[in-house]
């Protein structure tokens, strides 16, 4: 289709080039860059043309292919990148306050070129700045200008090495000393110590570290925030009394330095006490605003709330790069096909299809879910920094809490199925590291651990939905929340009287039919759990012990149906919006079924036991509609990867490029030699010469039967150091 014609977008969104993903372009049912902008907006789009420009005109950011760099060189260029996007000034303070998406637009960006740079930027500005911000006061502001500058660097230190999903249970001790008016932060022990904790183990200067706050006379008032210095900004060499250090090489995130740090009587100004939540009088009284210690102990946990919203973008964007390769590749692929014609390209497959397009639109549905809870954050945040310590308030932050905590393991999970189908789907080109579907696997691995372990968040979010039944039960009150993402549970015991009444598939072809089967589920769900727990309690276990034996089978599904819930609905409520435009209307609508009827599907023993499905009619009919969504956006699916994918560069995959042409990534070939037996591992069928000979330059490659990968060494590589000698014809597989 032809891309709109408003004045000023053709420079953001220039026509892709061409190649042999054209003909599917040809075929799309829409215009790819006129669904940009209703997605993004000029403004997200310019800012993003500014990243990724800055990115790829230094050389700080050219990427280093055929090189494997050491660990410490890793972590030296990702701290000099990082200073360096600093440096850019790419989003001013005042824009991030007018426009909170522009943040998380910025760390997407960064993350798509190389998360490790992205995790470092995040830490220091938004989680180690954030909580400086949010959690001190006027006396704290003094940090911010050398914040950013990078003056100082900063870390978040909560996670102890015997504790990191009980927080509360933190074992770093501070002591108010009145005679000084200072915090002593103390280490008890080894188990004490901090752990994991990014950016400590090489370039951090100071810390956000949580402690157990003691006054006078040894009453523990729980966990409270400080800013420590943990080194010498200039030297980088220890402070004093802290033992610093790096834990090692992980999986993946390397250019990230996680470290530990050991406190031994480390004193501090009783100032450095983020004191929004409490603060000690020069004398040792301990002064909060808060009656009730567990909402004090959640508000100073606030930041972690930031930090899950941002992984559920961290997530997305993740399964957005591997579905981009993924499709794209499969989209000029071509295997078997009919014995007396051509082989076909593998989108065409319905296997392919069944198992990549459901995560293409689980990246639409989730990254809309996923900038929608940023917003919801961003207006908790305002009125925390205000003055608004209303109940809607508090109610506002329980249900965010709630509502992150099951998001970042769904998006986590989520990502991490998606990117390994990506991997198979591409065959061995997918398990080539060139092609970073590896590195994506490994990056994204993290995220279904850190900020809080995937299993025991989704703990949060049940025990927020049983309180609101039993608040119900015991005492009438309404279910109702300021995001209304509990409201439909006001119809509750009518919702459990419904059941599946779809008379074809083609009427299960809208958003809104597995809609109103997973607002069945949820309450099905949320009443299997809480007489469970009601069993449980009577049979004499106690709260611990029954809460442990309800997990498994009602409260952790429960709280994963209840977010996939939340994110179609709102994912069908922006798609059928009014203001869509008309052209949009039909492929938005089918991302958002398909998304809604798969995630549905997962859950289909649970409809049949609890009665919602009756007869093999009604799972037949989902499974039948999901297969119908693919085929109708098998066309679509190369201009809707083009909507998510960004520049070749960023992207930086040889089988995902915007033309579809294979090619080597830049940097890769330095010599004959050395291409040839890198190149060797592309061969998919017969080599006849020996990987010794192949890599001599000396030996024309005349009999080589490769793969279409291999091709594109003929024009790179063989011209380039042969004097222009053409390169002798192949025979792609």
């Amino acid at each position: 289709m032809a891309p709109p014609s408003e004045g000023g977008t053709d420079a953001l969104l220039p026509d892709l080039p061409k190649g042999p993903l054209q003909a599917y372009r040809a075929r799309a049912s829409f215009c790819w860059q006129e669904l940009v902008l209703f997605l993004e907006g000029e403004d997200m789009l310019r800012l993003k043309k500014a990243i990724f420009s800055a990115l790829e005109n230094d050389p700080l950011f050219a990427h280093s292919h055929g090189e494997d760099l050491s660990l410490e060189k890793y972590r030296e260029l990702s701290f000099l990148r990082c200073k360096r996007v600093m440096e850019y000034s790419l989003l001013p303070v005042e824009e991030m306050v007018a426009r909170p998406l522009s943040v998380q637009t910025l760390i997407a960006c960064l993350g798509m070129y190389d998360w490790s740079l992205a995790v470092k930027f995040l830490l220091h500005m938004l989680t180690f700045g954030s909580a400086i911000y949010s959690s001190g006061s006027e006396r704290h502001l003094k940090y911010l200008p050398k914040i950013f500058n990078m003056d100082i660097f900063g870390c978040f230190a909560v996670t102890e090495l015997s504790h990191g999903s009980n927080a509360k249970a933190i074992r770093t001790t501070a002591h108010y000393d009145p005679t000084t008016e200072e915090f002593i932060i103390h280490s008890p022990d080894f188990e004490a110590a901090k752990f994991w904790v990014g950016n400590m183990g090489k370039t951090a200067t100071h810390a956000v570290v949580f402690a157990q706050l003691y006054t006078p006379g040894g009453q523990c008032h729980g966990p409270h925030s400080f800013v420590v210095q943990i080194r010498n900004p200039k030297t980088l060499l220890p402070m004093p009394g802290v033992m610093v250090g790096d834990i090692g090489k992980k999986l993946g995130l390397n250019g990230v330095d996680n470290g530990f740090a050991m406190f031994h009587k480390v004193r501090i100004p009783r100032q450095d006490l983020l004191n929004r939540i409490g603060d000690v009088t020069p004398e040792g009284t301990y002064v909060t605003p808060f009656k009730d210690d567990r909402q004090r102990f959640g508000a100073s946990l606030g930041t972690l709330s930031l930090g899950r919203v941002a992984i559920v973008g961290m997530a997305i964007v993740n399964l957005k790069l591997a579905v981009s390769i993924a499709l794209r590749f499969s989209a000029t692929r071509c295997q078997f096909g009919p014995s007396d014609g051509e082989e076909v390209r593998v989108l065409e497959y319905q296997t392919q299809q069944w198992r990549l397009l459901p995560y293409l639109a689980a990246a639409y549905a989730l990254d809309h879910f996923s900038k929608s809870l940023f917003l919801d954050l961003a207006e908790l945040q305002q009125g925390l920094m205000g003055t608004d310590q209303g109940a809607r308030q508090a109610e506002l932050g329980r249900e965010i809490h709630a509502l992150a905590s099951a998001g970042k393991p769904l998006a986590s999970w989520t990502a991490q199925r998606g990117i390994q189908e990506c991997r198979e789907a591409c065959g061995g080109h997918g398990y080539l590291a060139v092609n970073r579907l590896g590195d994506l696997r490994n990056d994204n691995d993290p995220n279904c651990t850190y900020e809080g372990d995937n299993n025991i968040l989704l703990q949060q979010t049940s025990s927020y939905l049983l309180s609101l039944l039993a608040h119900h039960v015991q005492g009438g009150a309404h279910f109702q929340s300021p995001l209304r993402t509990v409201d439909f549970l006001q119809a509750y015991p009518d919702i459990l009287g419904q059941r599946f009444t779809c008379p074809s598939v083609d009427s299960c072809l809208d958003s809104s039919v597995p809609l109103a089967a997973y607002e069945w589920l949820v309450c099905y769900l949320l009443r299997k759990s809480y007489q469970k727990l009601n069993q449980e309690k009577r049979s004499g276990r106690n709260d611990f012990e029954a809460r442990n034996n309800s997990q498994v089978y009602h409260c952790h599904p429960l709280a994963l149906a209840f977010l996939e819930l939340t994110v179609v609905r709102r994912f069908h409520e922006y798609t059928h919006q009014p203001h869509v435009p008309p052209p949009l209307r039909a492929v938005l609508g089918r991302l958002s079924a398909l998304y809604a009827l798969w995630s549905l599907s997962q859950h289909t023993a649970l409809l049949y036991q609890g009665g919602y499905f009756s007869g093999e009619q009604a799972g037949k009919m989902i499974q039948n509609a999901i297969l119908d969504l693919c085929s109708q956006l098998k066309d679509d699916a190369v201009a809707l990867v083009d909507v998510i994918a960004p520049p070749d560069f960023v992207l930086n995959s040889p089988i995902g490029r915007a033309d579809g042409e294979a090619s080597p990534p830049q940097g890769l070939c330095t010599g004959c030699p050395s291409a040839w037996s890198t190149s060797t591992l592309h061969l998919s069928r017969t080599l006849p010469l020996s990987p010794s000979l192949a890599s001599s330059p000396s030996v024309a490659p005349s009999s080589i039967k490769t793969s279409g990968l291999l091709s594109f060494w003929k024009a790179e590589c063989w011209r380039g150091h042969h004097g222009g000698q053409s390169f002798p014809s192949i025979s792609p597989v």
